[in-house]
């Protein structure tokens, strides 16, 4: 597990980051492996909503439909209170705290030009 040292030199463990990384590597496992029903089971409750509500289909097949772009592996992690922010090879995902833990709030968001992201999928 990764970990940071203290200010007196002693290493800690990182569960806020951890946690939201171990999140989004298991939305981009589950969409890697073709499984959109756990891929679903991921997604914020009101992002999961907005894609059923956009694309007039079950979950799965809409993000199925949507191709999200292959993510690779994770280059930065970043955890703002209940946010979190994962940059990984080939997408950017966006990550809220529930009370079952984090979950995906907006995905396939790609750089666009003077824009910070263009994304694919949120709630």
């Amino acid at each position: 597990m990764p970990s940071v040292r203290s200010s007196a030199g002693a290493e800690r463990p990182r569960p806020r980051t951890d946690g939201a990384r171990a999140a989004g590597e298991r939305f981009e496992r589950a969409l890697a492996s073709g499984d959109h029903e756990a891929a679903c089971r991921l997604l914020a409750p009101g992002t999961l909503g907005q894609l059923e509500q956009d694309e007039g289909k079950a979950c799965a097949e809409a993000l199925e439909a949507e191709e999200l772009p292959t993510a690779g592996s994770v280059r930065t992690t970043e955890v703002y209170g209940r946010q979190a922010l994962l940059r990984l090879d080939g997408d950017t995902l966006f990550l809220s705290q529930f009370g079952g833990g984090r979950k995906v709030v907006a995905a396939g968001c790609t750089p666009q030009g003077s824009s910070p992201v263009d994304v694919c999928v949120e709630g």
